[in-house]
């Protein structure tokens, strides 16, 4: 399975399929043509649509009746809104709710 010819023609498949669906977009709604009303509303709600399911993702293993109660998980999404409507940005507040996990994972709970 580890065969030179295997593994170039995998890197090559990722690579062309990466490179189509980046031109796909362009190809179909560039220039003057009008982006279709269902591609606008999908545009417009799958971005908070996915991270919720992000969300209920991150928090489904918290068992609230064994230690640590889901403890470091809460505290870490309180730290990410509380960061987020302070500063409205995203990757700080992403960031500082993993390092914050982080921490309170390895040395605390």
């Amino acid at each position: 399975m580890t065969d030179p010819a295997y593994v170039l023609i995998t890197i090559l498949v990722c690579a062309l399929c990466t490179q189509v669906t980046r031109w796909l977009p362009f190809l179909l709604f560039g220039g003057k043509k009008e982006v279709p009303r269902l591609v606008r509303y999908l545009g417009a709600i799958l971005p908070a649509a996915i991270m919720a399911v992000l969300v209920v993702y991150c928090l489904k293993g918290i068992t609230p009746l064994a230690y640590p109660y889901g403890l470091p998980e809460l505290i870490s999404v309180a730290a990410v809104v509380a960061l987020h409507l302070w500063k409205g940005n995203t990757l700080a507040s992403i960031a500082l709710g993993t390092v914050c996990y982080m921490i309170l994972v390895q040395m605390v709970f």
